[in-house]
């Protein structure tokens, strides 16, 4: 499952519409939507908010898998705790993603989620490093003397 995936699962789990996920985010509907649809690059800082708004860390998100299960504990979108049946409450306050136990899928899970997390991290130095290329440039042209033109 990629994070895009594993984003939009969450978020329905958790019974957020992806309009309440781009407020809260503060940003707009379309730019949250490609983020789901996997059509665009997610900062590092973006994915700690949306884990953050999750109730989870980044590495719970990213290493979300077959073997997750997930606390749902909180409100639904009704706004209440669960639902209750002749005195009995019945609260779906767990959720599971199918079981699938092999060791091999969870090496698998575990080299995808350091792969993503390094990508993002090469991604922000690089962004950072073109930034500090353009501000030396700007330093460089203000510190060189102008010459006056006489006509």
């Amino acid at each position: 499952m990629s994070v895009h995936e594993k984003i939009r699962f969450v978020r329905q789990a958790k019974g957020l519409s992806q309009d309440a996920m781009a407020e809260k985010l503060g940003i707009c509907l379309n730019t949250y939507g490609s983020i789901e649809r996997g059509e665009t690059d997610i900062k590092l800082s973006r994915l700690e908010q949306i884990a953050e708004l999750f109730d989870m860390s980044l590495p719970q998100l990213v290493g979300l898998d077959e073997k997750n299960i997930f606390n749902l504990i909180g409100t639904n979108s009704a706004g209440t705790m669960g639902a209750n049946h002749g005195g009995t409450q019945h609260n779906q306050n767990y959720c599971t993603i199918s079981s699938c136990p092999a060791e091999q899928l969870q090496l698998k899970t575990e080299l995808e989620k350091s792969e993503l997390i390094n990508t993002q991290k090469d991604k922000e130095i690089n962004l950072q490093q073109e930034k500090i290329s353009d501000l030396n440039r700007i330093i460089q042209l203000l510190e060189t003397p102008r010459v006056a033109h006489n006509a």
